[in-house]
């Protein structure tokens, strides 16, 4: 089955899924018959409700994904002299590296060392 070719993923609300959970357990309906009259899933709805009987309303809010960026945010389990001492650490290297004649753009496998007459060197 899945979605027409080109289409677009669809997205639910916090409020759609509260909706359509209170739905389920107030009317009383079976999962198959909320799926069709809603226009759901029966996979994103099953797990809505399997969501919202283990952890409430809170299951049903959107989570963060990715990986968390390392700024100067405060990291769990990290103390301030902790986190003033990795930035401190990551302002010596780039300092060496001015001193060198590059500095670094971008990040992973897309790095890429800039020379300062504007030059990249891979």
């Amino acid at each position: 089955m899945g979605r027409n070719k080109g289409g677009k993923n669809r997205k639910y609300s916090f409020e759609e899924k509260l909706r359509v959970c209170h739905r389920h357990y107030n009317d009383h309906l079976s999962i198959e018959d909320l799926s069709i009259a809603e226009k759901i899933p029966l996979g994103n709805l099953g797990r809505w409700i399997v969501q919202y009987r283990d952890q409430g309303e809170e299951g049903l809010k959107p989570k963060r994904r990715g990986t968390p960026k390392l700024g100067l945010r405060k990291l769990k389990g990290m103390s301030d002299l902790e986190i003033l001492t990795l930035e401190n650490l990551k302002l010596k290297v780039e300092i060496e590296r001015l001193k060198k004649g590059y500095s670094v753009k971008g990040v992973g496998s897309k790095k890429v060392y800039v020379t300062l007459d504007g030059k990249i060197i891979k």
